[in-house]
């Protein structure tokens, strides 16, 4: 059906897609391990009004548990974000609460400062809890469901994926220990 001459230049053709394909996987890899090797850069308002930055945790091991206060969380989920904290923050591991509630009253996924302060009370959750309304973190963190944990090495640098929903009948510190112990 093709001649040997058409047969060669669909051979070269393939072979140069191929190579062309391959440097490019190979360029985006770099660059995505390039991106999570670079400290991440941060500022997030509490909602206390403090600022917290990346700056101001350098040097500390961060675990970042985004959740939002309209998803349905059991007591035994929170309790094991506050029992990390509890058990970890001896070791100078710091543990935050990151909403992604939006700001905005139009929106359906509201939360005001102080319905956060009653879901914090309601889930006896006595952690700094910081505001990402508009997802901009998550998403530089490589977080896509809620709720996720993020955690971050001493140089601000994120260690290993986000891992993603919390084992409603999990301990989290067991589960968290082995990547903490190493970055301790």
């Amino acid at each position: 059906m093709f001649t040997n001459g058409r047969r060669s230049v669909i051979a070269a053709t393939l072979s140069f897609m191929l190579l062309l394909s391959s440097y490019v996987a190979d360029a985006s890899f770099a660059s995505a391990r390039a991106s999570v090797a670079a400290p991440v850069e941060f500022s997030l308002r509490s909602i206390d009004g403090q600022h917290v930055s990346n700056e101001d945790v350098r040097g500390q091991v961060v675990v970042l548990a985004f959740g939002a206060s309209w998803l349905p969380l059991s007591r035994k989920q929170v309790q094991g974000v506050r029992k990390l904290a509890d058990d970890y923050s001896k070791h100078g591991v710091i543990v935050y609460w990151v909403s992604t509630d939006s700001e905005s009253a139009k929106s359906k996924n509201y939360a005001s400062d102080e319905q956060l302060h009653a879901f914090a009370r309601k889930y006896e959750l006595n952690l700094t809890i910081l505001r990402d309304p508009d997802g901009k973190f998550s998403k530089q963190v490589g977080v896509d469901q809620l709720p996720s944990i993020v955690i971050l090495d001493k140089q601000g640098n994120i260690n290993g994926a986000p891992i993603g929903g919390l084992d409603p009948d999990g301990n989290l510190s067991d589960q968290l220990a082995h990547r903490l112990d190493q970055l301790l």
